[in-house]
């Protein structure tokens, strides 16, 4: 295996680019695909640097502050020129790139510094990982020279996106005719410098990118990093700064909210938003106040089969860029997700409960009737006795939060045919009726309403017992399918059962202590799906893997019981796997055993920085916290 320094990613205010160790991109495609992004758009496809015709070698890549340390080539009797100190940055719709070349000489000398830039204006979709095409018809992309650089467009009937790229001092020539050639000559005086500043201004379509107010005043912003739990607080703090990006309110103003991670997902997403920001809550409650309000304002309102759409449904995920645009892909505003409504109740009546802000709640109470409605309709409460979904044709095969093909599956490896009652969401939807009926109570003055929604989480708690129980494994099945069979993988998601608080205390005791045991924890955290079982696989992405969030979600349930043995040993594996990666836990790790390796095992292709991997160390705080220790 290589021993290359890995890629770098800047990130800020929605806007972020994946960049090579020596700070350029050559426009690859697949898992992870280099450039500039914004609004789901490549806005730079190449920026490669030469210097006297060859690149240089790096002698520090890129890292977290965008700086590297470059060379042309040398030998240890005669040493390069002149250093090459690299700095670059990214802000809401910008990157800039600043070069200071330092002579190592005593004579003077001339440099020909050489960046070749495009740009595609590949959409995010076109560049992931799959065989799917989507024609452009009518698509042109143009490029002229300027006085200072060179500028990109792209247009697409009504569509249209530019890039310009310019620099200080102007560049002496410009060749070629896409990609170009900004050339310039330097001089150098013996032991002198010279600095070149170069900028990426994105256009995207809608008008220029917006910058995210940052969810501070009166938060915690200092962090005891004595420990490494302090660390990983902090590295996700400053995470969660990175992600947070700005999106229309309900009442039209823009809000801050937290994205749910890069390279794909820097957008609102309606279960990874929520789950973060009730991580965040006791920490940063204007981050649930700001997802609630956004969330509150792409709530459904018609029917639309292609974006499974329905009144009062929360929306999965929302992208601005061109496929969306042009109903290419469905994910313009997409709702396929059976829990991000549920969750939506849940945070809303959190944040009551912290903040004993009453306001939030009573701005946005017709949308959580609404809200109910759905689940109780559309969401098949009324009809099933719990949430379901069935696979979305033009979206998703599973809509709980392990949404991949085949995730929700019997021991034999089979996934579940719907319509699909995964056992988190049941979970979720009664601690939403709890939570609803409390604000009805205490902030609507509505005590029948309250009433109603106590009586209706009582029989969802009594079926979930008598259904969901597996009782030759002494565990909750993972979910019902469409026959009303169990669906009896045994599955992480039975944790996510303690913190909504469905099982009674007895139950809940013994599913705490059993996702302890060697099959689920893997000595770093628990895994997606306990070892042993067919399906099982270290490096899937949700039968085998081990998530820091699933964790999180489990620890705040752990402690909502008193199991603070268990808490503490499962919270000590994941601090550990989160100091073995810099303090910033990834998406996802694979599910191999501690024992197998020093370092908790990557999984390939996980998204760092990640929203709710960031806020997990602040769930471990809230629920050590809660348990003393």
């Amino acid at each position: 295996m290589s021993g290359a320094a890995p890629h770098a990613q800047l990130v800020c205010d929605a806007t972020f680019a994946h960049i090579d160790p020596d700070g350029g991109v050559t426009g690859t495609r697949g898992a992870t695909p280099d450039g500039l992004f914004v609004r789901d758009a490549r806005h730079l496809s190449r920026w490669r640097l030469t210097v006297d015709g060859s690149s240089p070698a790096v002698l520090s890549p890129v890292g977290q502050a965008g700086e590297c340390v470059l060379t042309p080539e040398g030998t240890r009797d005669a040493p390069p020129a002149y250093t090459v100190f690299r700095q670059q940055a990214v802000s809401a719709g910008e990157f800039t790139d600043v070069l200071r070349l330092v002579s190592n000489s005593p004579d003077p000398l001339v440099a020909e510094v050489v960046i070749t830039a495009d740009a595609d204006f590949a959409d995010t979709f076109e560049l992931r990982a799959d065989e799917r095409s989507y024609p452009k018809p009518g698509a042109e992309r143009t490029a002229h020279r300027t006085d200072t650089g060179v500028e990109f467009d792209y247009r697409r009937a009504d569509w249209h996106a530019r890039t310009v790229v310019s620099a200080t001092p102007a560049p002496d020539s410009v060749r070629g005719e896409g990609p170009y050639e900004l050339v310039w000559r330097l001089s150098l005086a013996p032991h002198g410098r010279a600095e070149l500043r170069l900028s990426v201004a994105a256009h995207p379509h809608g008008g220029p990118q917006l910058a995210a107010d940052r969810v501070r005043g009166g938060e915690v912003e200092l962090v005891d990093v004595s420990d490494d739990l302090g660390r990983a607080c902090a590295q996700g703090l400053a995470d969660l700064d990175l992600l947070t990006i700005s999106a229309p309110g309900v009442d039209g103003e823009p809000v801050s909210i937290p994205a749910a991670g890069v390279p794909w997902f820097l957008t609102l997403f309606g279960r990874d938003s929520l789950l973060t920001s009730y991580f965040m809550l006791p920490y940063r409650p204007a981050l649930a106040a700001g997802t609630l309000s956004a969330l509150a304002a792409t709530q459904g309102r018609e029917y639309d089969a292609f974006r499974g759409e329905q009144p009062g449904r929360i929306v999965h995920e929302t992208r601005r860029g061109e496929l969306a645009h042009f109903g290419q892909v469905p994910y313009g505003r997409y709702y396929g997700t059976i829990d991000a409504t549920p969750l939506f109740l849940v945070l809303l009546h959190a944040h009551y409960e912290t903040t004993k802000d009453a306001a939030p709640g009573a701005r946005l109470e017709a949308h959580a009737r609404s809200a109910v409605d759905w689940m109780l309709g559309d969401g098949g409460l009324r009809e099933h006795g719990y949430l379901v979904y069935e696979p979305d044709p033009n979206g998703l095969v599973n809509q709980n939060w392990k949404d991949s093909a085949g995730a929700i599956c019997f021991k034999d490896g089979t996934q579940a045919e719907g319509p699909i009652a995964v056992s988190e969401a049941q979970g979720y939807a009664y601690d939403a009726l709890r939570r609803t009926a409390r604000l009805a109570a205490e902030v609507w003055q509505d005590a029948a309403y309250a009433r109603e929604l106590d009586r209706l989480a009582d029989e969802l708690r009594a079926r979930f017992a008598r259904d969901f129980w597996l009782a030759g494994d002494d565990f909750p099945a993972l979910a019902l399918d469409g026959k009303g069979r169990q669906v009896d993988a045994l599955a992480s998601d039975a944790g996510h059962l303690l913190w909504s608080g469905i099982l009674d205390e007895d139950r809940a005791r013994r599913v705490g202590a059993r996702l302890l045991d060697a099959d689920f924890f893997s000595g770093w955290a628990i895994r997606t799906l306990a070892a042993g079982q067919r399906p099982y696989h270290p490096l899937s992405y949700h039968r085998g893997s081990a998530w820091p969030h699933d964790n999180a979600v489990i620890a705040l349930g752990l402690a909502r019981y008193g199991l603070g043995d268990e808490l503490r040993r499962m919270a000590a594996g994941l601090i550990a796997a989160a100091a073995g990666h810099g303090h910033r836990l990834p998406e996802v790790l694979g599910g191999y055993a501690r024992t197998d390796a020093a370092r908790p095992v990557p999984y390939p292709h996980s998204c760092s920085p990640q929203a709710w991997a960031a806020a997990t160390p602040w769930a471990l705080r809230t629920a050590l916290t809660t348990v003393g220790g």
